[in-house]
C-alpha cells in the first residue's frame, strides 16, 4: 500500500466515526443546544475528513469540487444551528434556567420587538 492509499483509509475512518459519534450524540443528548453541537461540529468534521480522504484519491480538477463541498458544508452549518437554535429557543425548548449566559434572553427583554 502506497501512503497516499493508507492517508486516504485513516481520513475516511476517522471521518465516518466522527460521523457517528456525532449521530449517537444527536441521540442521546439531554436537551437542543447539546444536541445542536452534535449535529454540527462532528458532522462537519466527518464530511471534511471523508472528502479529504476522498479528494486524495481523485485527480485535481475533480479534488476542487470537493474544496467547494466542504466549504459550502463549513459556511452553512453554523448558520443553520444558530436558526435552529434561535427558533427552539422561542418557543419554549430551551430551558433558559439551564445557560450560564443568556445573551438572546437579556436582548429581548430590553427590546421586545427583536426577532
Amino acid at each position: 500500500m502506497s501512503f497516499p492509499d493508507v492517508f486516504s483509509a485513516i481520513c475516511l475512518i476517522g471521518g465516518a466515526l466522527s460521523c457517528l459519534f456525532g449521530a449517537i450524540g444527536l441521540l442521546t443528548f439531554p436537551d437542543v443546544t447539546a444536541r445542536l453541537q452534535a449535529a454540527t461540529k462532528p458532522q462537519t468534521l466527518g464530511l471534511i475528513l471523508i472528502l479529504i480522504g476522498t479528494g486524495v484519491q481523485l485527480d485535481l480538477v475533480y479534488a476542487t469540487g470537493l474544496i467547494l463541498v466542504g466549504l459550502f458544508q463549513m459556511l452553512t452549518a453554523p448558520v443553520l444551528a444558530q436558526l435552529v437554535g434561535r427558533a427552539a429557543y422561542r418557543t419554549g425548548s430551551v430551558e433558559r434556567d439551564t445557560l450560564i449566559i443568556d445573551e438572546l434572553g437579556d436582548r429581548i427583554d430590553r427590546e421586545p420587538g427583536v426577532r
